[in-house]
């Protein structure tokens, strides 16, 4: 019979013991569109675990990778599990349903974003622009939600003295913050997904690592896009932290 975690993109762990309780491949109703108020849950293509207990009060969900690390985790909170059917014979459970009182994930196009993060190849600079812009802010809660639950702190980690921006790329909000998070950390790197949380990271990156400056090229294209109101607001919290904005 093959592990729990054998195939599995998601598990579910008890957060007071650590006990893995269920892994799948799909989850079904947990990335939802905001409103959505179905309270259940489901595992697809699901193993569970040795005698799981019917009712968990703190489960954490844990997005993995295909070396099984964790890349991702959501505080599920308290769950009920509902009848789980008949193993097959490689332990395989078509549908494992549970009832959720947590909150869950309101971007559902995080649902097809997290297996590419999952697959173990590189991620690219700009690989966020091949995907609509309305998919934007779920590519961005992903960065947001892997880069904490990989270890990783609120700082940028490089020492180059220059950030480079392309505006022409930057067409959304959440855009500017993917490409943002891409040129002080690499690709997939976070470095902001509001204005408090890039004060945060300009305040607590260490001495040497924080830009000196800011080459923003096309910054008319992010102005044009994003509103100037949005851009003077990027610019005053750059140079409130010594960030010179270079304009191209």
């Amino acid at each position: 019979m093959e592990s729990v975690e054998s195939g599995a993109l998601y598990r579910l762990v008890d957060g007071s013991g650590g006990n893995l309780l269920v892994g799948a491949e799909e989850l079904d109703g947990f990335f939802v569109s905001p409103g959505d108020d179905s309270s259940e849950v489901a595992f697809l293509r699901a193993r569970l675990g040795e005698r799981p207990p019917r009712r968990v009060e703190d489960a954490v969900l844990e997005v993995v990778n295909t070396q099984r690390e964790r890349i991702g985790e959501y505080l599920v909170g308290g769950v009920i599990f509902g009848d789980s059917g008949t193993a097959d014979a490689r332990g395989e459970v078509p549908r494992v349903s549970f009832r959720y009182f947590g909150d869950r994930c309101e971007y559902p196009e995080a649902a097809g974003i997290w297996p590419r993060w999952a697959s173990g190849r590189p991620l690219l600079t700009g690989e966020w622009l091949q995907r609509p812009g309305g998919h934007h802010q779920a590519w961005l809660h992903v960065v947001r939600n892997s880069w904490f639950a990989t270890g990783h702190g609120a700082v940028r980690y490089g020492n180059a003295e220059v950030m480079t921006l392309d505006g022409a790329s930057t067409v959304t909000k959440a855009g500017f913050y993917c490409a943002l998070g891409e040129a002080a950390n690499g690709p997939g790197g976070y470095f902001g997904s509001n204005l408090d949380a890039l004060a945060d990271c300009l305040r607590s990156s260490p001495v040497g690592t924080r830009p000196v400056r800011l080459l923003w090229k096309d910054f008319s294209s992010s102005e044009e896009a994003l509103g100037k109101q949005f851009v003077s607001a990027i610019t005053a919290v750059l140079g409130e932290f010594g960030v010179v904005v270079e304009v191209r």
